[in-house]
């Protein structure tokens, strides 16, 4: 699943994509457009149950569920008619499950803003309206050619036009398509296309040292903003998170102490834009390894089966699965199952976040 990082030029957009991946690429100059060709990098999901995991089942090697980011050039206002090269940074994020938006909410006299002014909320409706503008844009141009291939007998193609024009309808009252209902036909129809509003958002208010849960009438504005939009807002430093992520481990410590955090701003980033992702974890725990595997919120136990492997999913007989809790109440998978506790399911049963997991499958 991927994720891709947008906000207007200078408001920290890649320095966090270096955070957050930890990259060793030199920070971003002050100046629009540093970032021409789209970064791309993996950032791990930190998840506490694996190291509770491992504390019984002691593995060789423990993998964490992982998200690919996709960090673009800043977007100005215009960038939907070509604007800074808009439309070139913006078909590279046609392709990602989720938007993050990231929302300058700090002063700096010294960081030059593109508007002369910070003012978060601005921002985040500049950035909405040019993505709108793009994806009107994007069906505009398609639209004939579905036109076209709807004078034939294709029941599909004639879903696909009607639920493009509904679309362009909704947008053109200045509504994004994340709040357009559409029922599953016309989803799917129009999935294809890559349309930019209808992902789903997460803000990242992008804060000063002085101000790092989040609690300045800047974050708060983006907070109410937010709201209206069924969207989440995680606060975070994107100057000190990039100085903690190249320290060493007891280093990293010291520091997050020094600055009253428990952990990374960008632990609880990367949880919550797993989150808007609508993706959870399952578990599988050996002597090899203990890892984390990611699954779409209502998959089934054959699903996620065929995320270890495509022939499981095909092959699949039934899950053998139980609970982290009961793994700390009963230590051993042994004795899991001599209380009864190891839950055998079969085709229909809905993954839940957490479940540890054997699979039985045909090769």
């Amino acid at each position: 699943m991927e994720a891709g990082i947008v906000g207007l030029p200078n408001v920290g957009k890649s320095t966090l994509f270096n955070a957050l991946t930890q990259s060793k690429a030199a920070q971003s100059a002050n100046y629009p457009f540093c970032t021409i060709e789209p970064n791309e990098g993996m950032v791990s999901v930190p998840d506490d149950r694996l190291e509770r995991i491992t504390k019984f089942i002691p593995p060789q090697k423990v993998i964490p569920a992982a998200l690919k980011l996709v960090d673009i050039a800043g977007i100005v206002k215009g960038a939907s008619e070509g604007e800074g090269l808009g439309n070139k940074f913006l078909s590279h994020i046609r392709e990602v499950d989720a938007i993050l938006q990231v929302v300058r909410c700090f002063e700096d006299p010294d960081v030059i803003h593109v508007a002369g002014t910070v003012n978060p909320v601005s921002d985040m409706e500049t950035i909405e309206i040019e993505l709108m503008l793009a994806d009107i844009q994007h069906l505009d141009n398609l639209l004939p050619k579905a036109e076209r291939a709807a004078k034939s007998t294709d029941k599909e193609a004639k879903l696909k036009v009607e639920a493009m024009k509904k679309c362009l309808a909704h947008l053109s009252e200045q509504k994004p398509l994340r709040t357009l209902a559409l029922d599953e036909a016309e989803r799917k129809a129009v999935k294809e296309f890559g349309l930019l509003t209808a992902k789903p958002i997460l803000y990242v208010a992008n804060v000063d040292e002085s101000d790092l849960a989040g609690k300045g009438p800047l974050v708060q504005a983006v907070r109410a903003a937010a709201a209206k939009a069924g969207a989440e807002v995680v606060p975070v430093c994107a100057k000190l998170e990039a100085e903690i992520a190249e320290l060493d481990p007891a280093d990293r410590a010291e520091m997050l102490s020094g600055a009253g955090l428990t952990e990374p701003s960008l632990a609880a980033l990367a949880r919550a834009a797993y989150k808007t992702l609508g993706l959870q974890s399952y578990f599988t725990a050996g002597e090899k390894e203990v890892r984390a595997w990611t699954v779409p919120v209502g998959a089934l136990a054959p699903q996620a089966a065929g995320v270890i492997h495509t022939d499981f999913e095909k092959g699949f007989i039934r899950a053998e699965i139980y609970s982290l809790e009961d793994l700390e109440q009963f230590h051993t998978e042994k004795d899991i199952r001599a209380h009864g506790k190891l839950r055998v399911e079969g085709k229909d049963y809905e993954m839940r976040d957490g479940d540890i997991c054997h699979f039985l499958v045909n090769r």
